[in-house]
């Protein structure tokens, strides 16, 4: 059998640029100012520690929503997740691009931190051996993967943002040590705060300082012309966001796409395959590759539970499975046709067909070419995504004394 390949397409992807430095540096800023482009669309604002958002929505020209989040990572985690859903059906449409911004990533990597301190306290506080709340408690391992799994699938969210994400991190000199973790004496390393592996995973990343020119640390770009190991990271005296992304990187909103981002995984077990093939939401497309998974792991023939007491083989569920959700997940009905023909028509802004389709393809995340290749589980989040693009849209009513 052939390997499965594919040409590369030479486009650039969505950005996603970590802007450093240290306090008052001019971080927030900068993300504000990008807000008054008229190269892009909503921007949406997470404040996490920083209390900037209000004050610098005096800037002319700034434009952006503040996300209301209760300070919980699931809470923020769901914020994040909705402005996807928003910047897709955005993207669809052919409109400017949305822009994410997550002020700070320092901020949220401490928030992990504290979670992983409250789970060891509690978990101690279980066996008797409760620990004041000043005193330091020591972490372990499995705690350290918990947390470090959750900012790996919060970067995978940000890497594959139908749109512009500008993160925003703290950045200071801290003393340099030898191998054996002691200070090296007279000599200084620069740390940026957050997640190890904060600065790799951003495709620009911007050095912010009160004392030179912003710098150009590095860019993932065949185009900005920064040849790593052998250029030094350029100053930009007139630097924006705006000029970064839209004239180093060569953004181009038009044919921008997500990255391809395929992240390893380790082998599941036949219980945990079973598992999502027993979710509601788990079609018979997603249940073939399920099966390909499971025959590929050799573990079809392995017994597995339906979660209501009853055993059986891994290959006689999902093939049960898929024979009930083809039943029940047929094609789109007439009736759904017709109620989507008409919010279309609502809509107002896709009047050729290459664009409804699309538009209609981000939202199932699968390449259409006819609106009959619709299932009827497919149909009903077209339907949910149009009527939510026209409220986004539609003015509110006057009231009857403002009208007055």
């Amino acid at each position: 059998m052939a390997p499965r390949t594919r040409k590369p397409t030479g486009r650039v992807p969505w950005p996603l640029v970590l802007v450093e430095g240290a306090e008052k540096s001019g971080k927030s800023w900068a993300c504000a100012q990008l807000s008054a482009s008229p190269k892009v669309g909503t921007t949406y604002w997470i404040d996490l520690g920083e209390g900037a958002a209000d004050e610098y929505g005096a800037i002319p020209g700034a434009r952006y929503e503040i996300i209301v989040h209760d300070g919980s990572w699931a809470n923020i985690v769901g914020e994040i997740d909705e402005v996807r859903q928003v910047a897709a059906e955005e993207a669809a449409a052919g409109r400017p691009p949305v822009v994410l911004v997550i002020d700070s990533m320092t901020a949220e990597w401490d928030l992990l931190k504290d979670v992983a301190d409250a789970k060891a306290r509690t978990r101690l506080k279980t066996k008797g051996r409760a620990v004041p709340q000043g005193e330091e408690v020591k972490i372990s391992m499995d705690l350290w993967n918990d947390v470090g799994a959750r900012h790996r699938r919060l970067m995978t969210t940000l890497m594959t943002f139908p749109g512009i994400v500008v993160m925003t991190a703290r950045g200071r000199d801290v003393a340099a040590l030898d191998d054996s973790g002691k200070p090296i004496e007279g000599r200084k390393d620069y740390k940026v705060e957050g997640h190890k592996n904060l600065a790799f995973d951003a495709s620009a990343w911007v050095r912010l300082s009160r004392d030179h020119a912003p710098l150009v640390v590095g860019c993932r770009s065949v185009h900005a012309g920064i040849r790593p190991g052998v250029d030094r990271p350029r100053p930009a005296p007139s630097f924006t966001l705006e000029w970064l992304i839209f004239d180093v990187l060569k953004c181009d909103p038009s044919t921008a796409r997500v990255r391809d981002l395929v992240d390893g995984k380790p082998d599941r077990t036949a219980q945990e395959i079973a598992d999502e093939a027993l979710r509601p939401d788990t079609t018979v497309e997603p249940l073939r590759e399920l099966h390909r998974e499971a025959t590929a792991l050799g573990v079809l023939d392995d017994e597995v539970s339906d979660g209501n007491g009853n055993t059986g083989r891994l290959a006689d569920l999902l093939a049960h499975l898929a024979n009930q959700r083809a039943a029940s997940d047929g094609p789109a009905t007439e009736k759904q046709h017709r109620h989507m023909h008409a919010l279309w028509r609502e809509a107002g802004d896709f009047e050729d067909r290459v664009d409804r389709l699309t538009y209609t393809g981000e939202i199932v995340g699968r390449q259409i070419t006819t609106s009959k290749e619709l299932t009827g589980a497919e149909a009903d989040r077209v339907i949910a995504a149009l009527q939510r693009y026209i409220d986004q849209n539609t003015p509110p009513a006057e009231s009857g004394e403002e009208a007055a």
